[in-house]
Parts: structure tokens; sequence; C-alpha cells
């Protein structure tokens, strides 16, 4: 079995409803999957769900579903569910608004769904959200957080990502 395949990146304008049908679904995914997550003792902080359709959303559809996936998803959970909390709401949206550009970007430009196109994705987001991060929090531990602690989020977010885009990617043709 091969890692790496052949894709086509999706890139809707704002003007096409596609662009907002997708970015229902992805933000629909955002709120389910941290809700399940949070039924496990710091399942939000170790698995990272709120990122996890906005990989995938970014890496398929392009820059406008995954930026609409990135703001919208965070601030949905926060007035539906108080979470994120405020204090943190800045860092998820810098965080998801990274995602979004560098899954667009690396998508764009490799046109292949692979673990290591996905691990960079998710690599480029942690390393840049954590520098906000530590700029907004002041904290070294809260910035580093997602290495340590959310480790098994973003080993999913690669590995699950990988599989679920390659999914997408088998009804391409």
């Amino acid at each position: 079995m091969t890692t790496s395949i052949a894709f086509k990146p999706l890139s809707y304008t704002l003007s096409d409803y596609r662009t907002y049908v997708w970015s229902i679904c992805f933000i629909a995914g955002n709120i389910l999957l941290p809700q399940l997550c949070h039924l496990i003792p710091d399942g939000g902080k170790m698995f990272l769900p709120i990122y996890f359709f906005t990989l995938i959303a970014s890496y398929k559809f392009g820059l406008r579903v995954g930026l609409l996936t990135a703001f919208l998803s965070p601030i949905v959970n926060h007035l539906l569910f108080g979470m994120p909390t405020m204090a943190v709401l800045p860092v998820l949206l810098v965080k998801s608004s990274v995602l979004a550009v560098a899954g667009a970007w690396i998508a764009g430009r490799s046109k292949k769904i692979s673990i290591l196109h996905i691990a960079a994705v998710v690599l480029a987001y942690q390393t840049i959200g954590g520098v906000a991060e530590f700029f907004i929090m002041g904290s070294a531990d809260k910035a580093l957080q997602d290495f340590t602690l959310g480790f098994p989020g973003m080993l999913f977010q690669v590995v699950g990502g990988w599989a679920l885009l390659r999914l997408l990617a088998a009804y391409e043709h």
C-alpha cells in the first residue's frame, strides 16, 4: 500500500454555494468531535479535536472553506458550550487559521495526499501557533502543551487526516 497518492485539491469561490455547504459540514464535525472527546477527562487537550475537520476542509476544499471552518468552529463551540473559554479563544482562532492556510497551501503545491504532507501541515500550525500562544498567554508551558499532552491528537490528525483525505480522493474519479 502506497502512502502517497495524487489528488485534486478544490478551491471554491465565496459566491459558490458549495463553499458554505462544505463549511457547515466541517463546522458540524468540529462541534461533534470535541463533544465526544470531552467525555474523557482532558480529552480536548489530549486529542485536539477542534482542529481535525479544519485540516480536512483546508486540505481538500481550499483556503475559503478552511478559513470559514477555522473561524466559525471555535466561535460556535464557545457560544454553544462555553468551550473553548474566552481566555483561550484567541489562541484557537490563530492556530485554526494557520492550519487552514498551511493545509490549503501544502495541498495546492503538492497535489498529493501523504503522511509526510499532512504531518508538515500539523507541525507548521502547531509550531507557528505555539509561538503565537506563547505571546498571547505568556506561558511556555501552555505553548508547549499541544506537543506534550496533545501529542495523541497530533498523531490522530496526521493518520486520521491522511485516511479521510484518501477516502475523499477515492470518490474523485
